[in-house]
């Protein structure tokens, strides 16, 4: 499954793409052929058309011009086992990467290559999350628990004309199971080890002829895994304590339905782990003896979050239109505090005579770095008004007005390990973010075969912004307030065509221009000289076009595409170096451009394989753009920066993008048999990513090895499908990786998740 990271490696994978293609064109004559018997399979299993609404209308994925990914049913339950957060989807799909320096609480998406490892709680990332119709901005919103879904759509480019939020990368959309009139649903148990405990469930129904409900809930918890050979704060980490529930209310009138949505999240447990002195130097290796279950950390460790939010989907029938109204209400509040060194005393004053378990001593010198980031205050309102015609002919088009508001209180801490973890510094920003946009968009049948398709959006965007220094870490005066004010506006578009060859194939071509407004940020705690720095809007340009097929009387089912992207004034972050800044920056150009493969076909009427496959060649263009390597300790590859206004930087033109992985492979394959009344299955999946650079800047030991983590689920289901009984594994081969780094002085890392396993049941109704 892996691919070798050398260039032979895509030789072999080029001939399979050509040889998918041309099968996707052959198919449908031989599926035509009646003297071709094999073509025609007597009693064949086959595919049921997908439905997504990529385009804010129900439609067959096959039809919709734009590189999409959708993820339901067994293929969810089967990645959310060993109850994983939202970063199961990592890797689950072509070009998507997920990765989180804060555990549970804050992940990170890239599509593409595109993304953002700024790690500040205001942050703003170029792939959207979209959680039933609303849009997620703050990434603490990001990781809602993934539960109870219809779908999971996982849209490729930029997708700026009906999605109103920083979507130049793509957008992840998730559905949930809505109200019926039908009553039932499900619940489901799993343990596993590490006092591994998951509940998950649903029930609705109908309350009146015209209302019905749905409520969900889910509840998660592991132990502490991972032992402090230190006697300090915490005696041991990676445990976690989760929870969340919607209810949903529908309504169904004569021409008017309501769907009202209330959610709530609370998670408590262990902030990421980061380990110090585990990366070997001079290599990416992990050092001699590494033991990923214990560590010697004094610094205290937490994380907790919470966030509710509620919704109201509301839609006309006008006869000729349709009157959508969206209104979304989120809130959220944490406190995430981490011991970032890594490390302990006894780490620096290591010595082997002590009978101390604890691993090498650190590389660096001796120091102390605790801190704490908390969002105290957070409110945001979201409001869609959208119109869509109904069967106007040849014409279809959507047009709409889209605001949002957002207010933010971010409080920044550091703590001295050294004397007892006392607070020593205290830093505050706020921030105000109102956007407002209109947009268009409308597919106009030139022919029977070929339909034409484009949008445009109109988008302002301010943000309001100030940052102080409420207690200094020297025990200087306070500094600040530092005002910021930022205002942009931008035009965003999409235009492009699909040609049906015939009822099975398809092909399209799109361009497609992207937006994401100015970021601001103020890490003032971590600066000799304290002040905001500030990135421009970036703008991105991308170019696809593929092929969708259904193959073999629909038994199989086949997407690929070619893309390129080029983004101006890409929003970068410089973070850590020897001072420790983090520091946002705008690179001149970035350049992307590979392929996407889709597959998925029942090789026998018991057997379905699905394989996901992507390549994305990245780089930053920018021959003037310098930042500053790690504190020490790591062998730097990019070249020094001649100019002497940047001492100690270094260039990073022609480097590739951050947490951007060249190759993605997913690989699944279900297998069933009839057993007495029910049926016995073996469902297998493996995802592989290829190395990534943790930073802009290259070096040996913050470039991760590549990643290849399978899952195994074996089990029987009875009674048409209503009770199921299965053991399962995640990372079964127990692959431990660097997957992230603090670029301190002592080689500090955080690890992939380890090995769990355990048995699950399941009963519907």
């Amino acid at each position: 499954m892996p691919m070798p990271e050398s260039c032979n490696a895509t030789l072999p994978l080029s001939r399979l793409l050509t040889a998918a293609v041309a099968l996707a064109l052959a198919s449908p004559v031989l599926a035509q052929s009646p003297q071709d018997d094999s073509a025609q399979p007597p009693s064949a299993t086959t595919l049921d058309a997908v439905e997504v609404t990529a385009q804010r209308r129900v439609e067959n994925i096959q039809d919709v011009p734009v590189s999409i990914t959708a993820v339901s049913g067994e293929k969810l339950d089967v990645f959310g086992s060993g109850g994983g957060d939202i970063r199961f989807l990592s890797g689950r799909v072509p070009s998507l990467n997920i990765e989180s320096s804060y555990g549970r609480a804050f992940p990170r998406f890239y599509i593409r290559g595109l993304g953002n490892t700024d790690f500040d709680l205001n942050a703003s990332q170029p792939v959207s999350l979209v959680y039933d119709e609303v849009v997620q901005e703050s990434p603490l919103l990001k990781g809602f628990p993934v539960f109870d879904l219809e779908r999971v759509e996982v849209l490729r480019g930029p997708q700026g004309t009906l999605f109103g939020r920083n979507t130049p990368a793509g957008v992840v959309k998730f559905e949930s199971a809505k109200p019926s009139q039908e009553a039932g649903g499900y619940a489901q148990v799993s343990v596993g080890n590490d006092g591994l405990f998951n509940f998950e469930g649903a029930y609705g129904g109908p309350l009146t002829e015209r209302w019905s409900a749905r409520a969900s809930a889910l509840y998660q918890r592991r132990d502490d895994w991972v032992d402090n050979a230190f006697d300090g704060p915490n005696d041991g980490f990676e445990g976690y304590d989760e929870s969340a529930a919607r209810v949903q209310f529908l309504y169904e009138g004569d021409g008017f339905e309501g769907l009202f949505n209330l959610h709530k999240r609370h998670m408590n447990g262990t902030a990421r782990l980061f380990r110090a002195n585990i990366i070997a130097p001079g290599s990416n290796d992990l050092v001699p003896g590494f033991d990923r279950e214990t560590v010697s950390t004094d610094g205290a460790n937490f994380s907790d979050l919470e966030t509710w939010g509620g919704s109201a989907r509301l839609r006309w029938d006008l006869d000729r239109v349709t009157l959508h109204s969206i209104t979304g209400y989120e809130s959220a509040e944490s406190l995430n505090r981490g011991d970032i060194d890594g490390g302990s005393v006894y780490s620096f004053d290591f010595d082997p005579s002590d009978g101390l378990d604890i691993g090498p001593p650190l590389v660096g010198a001796r120091f102390p770095s605790e801190s704490a980031d908390g969002l105290p205050d957070h409110r945001q309102i979201t409001q869609e008004f959208r119109v869509e015609s109904n069967e106007w002919g040849r014409l279809d088009w959507q047009a709409g007005l889209f605001w949002f508001d957002e207010d933010i209180t971010i409080d920044s801490f550091n703590y001295d390990t050294l004397a007892g973890g006392v607070r020593n510094g205290w830093a505050q920003q706020t921030q105000r973010n109102k956007a407002w946009a209109v947009f268009a968009s409308g597919d106009f049948d030139l022919t029977e075969r070929f339909k034409l398709r484009g949008g445009v959006r109109y988008t302002e965007d301010e943000k309001d912004f100030s940052a102080r220094i409420i207690e200094s870490a020297t025990g200087g005066d306070p500094a600040g307030p530092f005002p910021v004010r930022t205002d942009a506006s931008d035009v965003s578009w999409d235009l492009s065509g699909v040609f049906a060859m015939n009822d099975d194939v398809n092909f399209y071509g799109r361009v497609a221009k992207g937006f994401r407004a100015p970021s601001i940020q103020a890490r003032l705690l971590f600066q000799a000289v304290p002040q905001p720095s500030v990135a421009d809007s970036e703008e991105a340009i991308s170019f696809e076009a593929g092929v969708k097929a259904d193959l073999w009387d629909r038994r199989a089912r086949i997407g690929f595409n070619l893309f390129r992207y080029d983004v101006d004034d890409q929003q970068i972050i410089a973070v850590g170096g020897a001072r420790n800044e983090a520091i946002l920056l705008n690179a001149d150009k970035t350049r992307g451009q590979g392929f996407e493969l889709d597959l998925e076909a029942y090789v026998t009427d018991n057997l379905l394989v699905t394989l996901g496959s992507s390549y994305n060649d990245t780089e930053i263009d920018d021959p003037d753009l310098a930042v500053a390597p790690c504190g020490g300790g790591c062998t730097v590859i990019d070249p020094a920066s001649p100019d002497p206004d940047r001492p100690g930087t270094v260039l990073i033109d022609g480097n590739p993008l951050p947490q951007a992985p060249e190759w993605v492979h997913t690989l699944t394959a279900r297998y069933g048999v009839p057993v007495g009344e029910g049926e016995f299955f073996v469902y297998t999946d493996w995802a592989y990513r290829s190395a990534v650079n943790f930073f802009l800047y290259e070096s040996v030991e913050f470039r991760s090895k590549s990643l290849l983590e399978g899952g195994l689920r074996a089990g029987y289901n009875w009674n048409y499908g209503d009770y199921e009984v299965a053991l399962f594994g995640r990372n079964i081969t127990d692959t431990t990786r660097v997957v992230g780094a603090i670029d301190f002085n002592n080689l500090t890392g955080f690890l992939n998740e380890p090995r769990t396993y355990g048995v699950e049941f399941t009963a519907r109704f």
